[in-house]
């Protein structure tokens, strides 16, 4: 079982930044990812990133403002966010799959952290 734990989240001013992180129990040889849920929508894909880091993916309202990394020697995933947007606004989740190639399918991720509430003000 690998346990993730998220932080960073809190209230931003539209046109601000905010990084958050997330530490996992184990990384092994896991790609991990960024999803998030706003009130009454589904859960969508934010953001992934291979076990060595050199494969990302991006979801298409995200590119060229969030950048996700990973330090696998702290265990921890990264998602810098710039030039937030209200519609930013959501419940931010770590994610991570038992393989080493990252993916965009939520139901290809087999682990979830508890989520970090991220709130852009207009």
């Amino acid at each position: 079982q690998v346990q993730l734990v998220e932080s960073g989240g809190g209230l931003v001013q539209a046109g601000g930044s905010l990084r958050l992180s997330c530490v996992a129990s184990t990384f092994s040889t896991y790609a991990m990812g960024w999803f998030r849920q706003a009130p009454g929508k589904e859960r969508e894909f934010v953001a992934a990133i291979s076990w060595n880091g050199y494969s990302t993916y991006y979801a298409d309202s995200v590119k060229g403002r969030f950048t996700i990394s990973r330090d696998n020697a702290k265990n921890t995933v990264y998602l810098q966010m710039n030039s937030l947007k209200p519609e930013d606004t959501a419940v931010y989740y770590c994610a991570a799959r038992r393989i080493s190639t990252p993916s965009k399918d939520i139901y290809e991720y087999n682990y979830w952290g508890q989520g970090t509430q991220v709130t852009v003000s207009s």
